[in-house]
């Protein structure tokens, strides 16, 4: 049994370091990929404030469809290029975005949602799915979670 704790007076830098090291701790070895990103679905959630969403979409031909995750029930199939996932898994490129109404195509599953950082999981230099999280705090992702989300996402590349 795992039993991590939430401390939410840790410098983002250590939370990153603590969430990677519960990461690789929960998925080494493992070889089935939804039990994987289930239990990063639920680590995050867990360990990672101010979230109403967290989880993955999985990259299936040429669309996202939705993989585990923590949260309200969400959109199942997202084309690439439309939505902030679509958008990131089509440029393999993270997307962090301060106010998710002033994006253009914005996909609103959750109408608390405020702000989003979405992270593609890049393998063979290919996306093959994206970790999405949304906030209902406007401007709650800076720089400092997009470093530690993209580290996990380099660190489970090979798991999912």
């Amino acid at each position: 049994m795992f039993d991590f704790a939430n401390d939410p007076d840790l410098p983002k830098e250590e939370l990153y370091r603590e969430v990677l090291s519960a990461a690789d701790a929960l998925t080494s070895g493992e070889p089935d990929e939804v039990a994987n990103m289930a239990n990063l679905a639920a680590l995050v959630w867990q360990l990672v404030p101010d979230l109403n969403w967290a989880g993955f979409y999985r990259r299936i031909g040429g669309e996202l469809v939705l993989g585990p995750f923590c949260g309200k029930p969400a959109c199942i199939r997202i084309p690439l290029g439309q939505g902030v996932c679509g958008t990131a898994a089509a440029l393999a490129q993270t997307q962090l975005v301060p106010d998710v109404h002033a994006f253009p195509g914005h996909i609103a599953c959750d109408a608390a949602s405020r702000s989003e950082l979405v992270v593609p999981v890049v393998r063979d230099r290919e996306v093959i799915a994206v970790i999405d999280l949304d906030s209902p705090l406007p401007s709650r992702f800076d720089d400092k979670d997009q470093a530690g989300f993209e580290a996990l996402a380099a660190l489970i590349a090979s798991r999912i």
